[in-house]
């Protein structure tokens, strides 16, 4: 495929800048384009009068005046699309790339409405820039949530018809033809009734002259979906040839010429600080031109990456161990218990819940545990700065590329503007690459080098310094009437608020949205709920999101929950569900389409069992069946049944491959991983005691995609989200062990779990 990634060098921010287009943010939360085209002369512009196209999205519009011409005279109708006069495409994709497929869907939305073969695009990074390229749903650029398709699935689509329009009206100039008369089709207009062709190469010029005006702007429809040729088919990843080739440029890829190689050794203890050091024998290590102290770490600075390792090794750190020098796991989890025990701010109240629970025939109780978790993103931490020429040259991957140029802007004291940002592919992302912390430490080693540095964290230093999904400890309960179904719910989330820290915004009253999400709004009919959330910080732990986040939280413990209660009351687990769900007929429908699948209800051998879980999160509705088989205490992932409603599908090859990768994370997660402390320091340092699931032990997992007319919905998250239960509940009915703290590990070889 001609598809490729352009280096961002070869049509710079300011091209971008110029191209008219206004984003912000509707008070409804919708994304607003104003695109505006200003002729190629002070005379045109005048003729015009300026009239500027405001295009509506999420029902408000906002827009500006004058028109911009493009660069070289290409048509460049907004801030996501320009074609060159040889016909060529050129996509910039405002979210970044970090395995999700992005950088496949998006182009789709566009190409679909623009006509042009996906072969004829060439994709480019957005710079950073909140005002063109804002998320509608987050209110700002950044890449997380599982938004980018609910996001981008109208302003893309719009971007691109806009480009369509300009080009039929171009033609239908050039023949003296009605446009209605004029139809696009492979990056070629023609006019129905002659057969006459123009492609888009050549009416490029013509079209960047035009003025949008009303009536052309109201000609602007989308494409029903009936008439949809890309949108909604299988399509191969268009970052995968490079990727597969090593063309494709990761932030550890960075070369700038004259780097030089700096390897962190941070301070062990959570909150401690550097006392001193003793270089004399790293100093002397051949390669090693540098080092680098600052308040909680030292670097040594090589001339390449073995050098600055070895260098690093031979450093005689003494270490202030601060105020959490015997913090263990056992601290945490015992100030998360004493804080569960008071009320929090109120999430969601239903109903009467002290009647329910006084008049109930039964009641249910449990406490569930998450444990901390890191990232372990496969590309290691990294970033490369160069401070020259009064400016800061920056080369790293980002979910956030605004948060990366204001932090380096308040550590440089240097304008915004003077911040340069490379961007590139990210080798995972998982929610670590919304932080800026790396970032902000190599900008200060980079202030004591005369070069560009790039900082690289070890694995080891990448677990042990990451920033860590919250240690969650909730407890729950149930009041069962005469008939075995839930009167009375109540749930309390204990845990660190990420988002009083990340987005203080968001953080209202006490209540972190994210960290009741699914919980706040269970998809079941129960009368009478209570739902309520405590902050809990963890003692100076950095907590950061982790691949589904609050919905990962949730539905593990609803949903096991909810198995459990259906055991209480003797009742099939899909039975149960089924009797709950009847305000939910897309969770019910996904319900029915995975069990269906997954043979729910035929038998399986001795010491094997299935589990099911439900979950409507990130606008997509999911179902997941696990298989597995417990022997001697020992868990074998056997099959994995997923049925999703994410409303259009985009491309279903990307679906199917965010469901498969999100399983395997979160199974990966709910079955090993924990991140635990002693005397300050995390335990854990490397994929031998942090662990991925190894090839063999993946399961086969089968995929269904219901047909869907709705909005899309996220997938980067719900797979992750949606598994854990699945399996805690298949452990169950297995071996008759219930679990209700992560990670499984060796729970099943003891007492603890009963």
């Amino acid at each position: 495929m001609a598809t490729r990634l352009l280096d961002r060098r070869s049509f710079s921010r300011r091209d971008f800048l110029q191209l008219g287009v206004s984003v912000g943010v509707a008070a409804g939360g919708g994304l607003l384009l104003g695109v505006s085209f200003k002729a190629n002369s002070a005379s045109e512009a005048t003729s015009s009068g300026g009239i500027t196209a405001a295009i509506r999205s999420a029902g408000s519009v906002i827009g500006g005046d004058g028109r911009v011409p493009a660069p070289g005279g290409d048509l460049a109708p907004n801030a996501f699309i320009r074609i060159d006069r040889e016909g060529h495409v050129f996509i910039v994709v405002p979210k970044v790339e970090m395995g999700q497929g992005v950088y496949t869907s998006i182009p789709m939305l566009i190409a679909e409405e623009l006509e042009v073969p996906l072969d004829n695009v060439t994709l480019q990074h957005a710079p950073p820039d909140a005002a063109l390229y804002a998320d509608g749903l987050l209110g700002m650029q950044v890449t997380g949530g599982s938004t980018s398709m609910r996001a981008m699935w109208e302003p893309m689509r719009r971007a691109g018809a806009v480009g369509r329009t300009l080009l039929l009206q171009a033609a239908a100039q050039a023949w003296g033809v009605d446009s209605a008369g004029c139809v696009a089709r492979n990056a070629v207009v023609r006019h129905v009734a002659s057969n006459r062709t123009l492609t888009y190469g050549q009416l490029v010029e013509c079209a960047a002259s035009l003025a949008m005006t009303p009536d052309l702007a109201k000609s602007i429809v989308l494409k029903s979906p009936s008439a949809f040729t890309i949108i909604g088919k299988p399509v191969k990843r268009l970052d995968s040839p490079e990727k597969l080739n090593g063309v494709a440029r990761f932030g550890i890829d960075a070369r700038p010429p004259g780097m030089v190689y700096a390897v962190v050794v941070n301070c062990p203890v959570i909150g401690g600080s550097l006392a001193r050091v003793d270089d004399t024998v790293a100093r002397a290590v051949p390669g090693v031109s540098q080092i680098v102290s600052l308040d909680n770490a030292v670097a040594a600075i090589g001339t390449h990456t073995w050098a600055a390792k070895t260098g690093a090794s031979a450093l005689a750190i003494e270490w202030n161990p601060g105020p959490n020098a015997l913090m263990t796991t056992r601290t945490l989890v015992g100030d998360l218990q004493r804080a569960s025990q008071r009320p929090g701010a109120v999430a969601r109240k239903a109903g009467d819940v002290a009647t329910a629970f006084s008049q109930a025939s039964r009641k249910i109780e449990a406490v569930y545990e998450l444990p901390f978790l890191a990232h372990a993103t496969m590309e290691p931490m990294n970033c490369t700065v160069h401070l020259h020429d009064g400016r800061c040259e920056i080369w790293c991957g980002t979910q956030v590329p605004t948060r990366v140029v204001d932090a380096a802007a308040k550590i440089t004291g240097l304008p915004p503007g003077q911040i340069v940002l490379h961007n590139a592919l990210l080798g995972g992302g998982f929610g670590r690459r919304l932080e800026v912390d790396v970032l902000m430490q190599a900008v200060r080693i980079a202030q004591q080098v005369n070069a560009p540095v790039k900082v690289l964290w070890t694995r080891e230093e990448d677990i042990q310094h990451d920033m860590y999904r919250p240690y969650y400890y909730d407890r729950i309960a149930a009041a069962l009437d005469s008939s075995g179904k839930p009167a009375g719910w109540t749930h309390r989330i204990t845990g660190s608020s990420i988002v009083a820290r990340w987005a203080p915004a968001w953080f209202k009253n006490g209540l972190d949205p994210d960290a009741v999400e699914v919980a706040d709004k269970l998809p079941y009919d129960i009368p009478a709920q209570l739902v309520d959330y405590v902050r809990q910080e963890p003692r100076g732990v950095p907590t950061a999101f982790w691949r589904g986040v609050g919905p990962t939280r949730s539905t593990f413990v609803v949903e096991g929950f909810i198995d459990e209660l259906a055991h209480e009351t003797k009742t099939d687990p899909v039975t149960y569900r089924r009797a709950l769900l009847g305000r939910s007929p897309r969770l019910l429908h996904v319900l029915d389409v995975a069990t269906r699948a997954a043979g729910w209800g035929s038998s399986l051998p001795t010491g094997s069992g299935r589990g099911v879980s439900v979950m409507n999160a990130f606008g997509s509705f999911f179902c997941m069946v696990v298989q597995v088989s417990v022997d001697n205490g020992e868990v074998r992932v056997e099959r994995v049944v997923c049925a999703v409603d994410c409303g259009q599908v985009v491309n279903p090859d990307t679906v199917q491959a965010q469901v498969e990768g999100g399983a395997i994370f979160g199974l990966s997660a709910a079955l090993f991983n924990q991140i635990t402390f002693s005397n300050g320091r995390v335990e854990q340092s490397n994929f031998n005691d942090y662990r991925v699931m190894r090839i063999n032990e993946a399961p086969h997992i089968d995929t269904h995609i219901v047909a869907s007319s709705e909005a899309p919905g996220g997938m980067g998250e719900p797979g992750t989200a949606a598994v854990a239960p699945a399996l805690v509940n298949a452990i169950f009915a297995a071996s008759g062990r219930r679990v209700r703290r992560l990670p499984v590990g060796n729970q099943l070889q003891t007492s603890e779990s009963a």
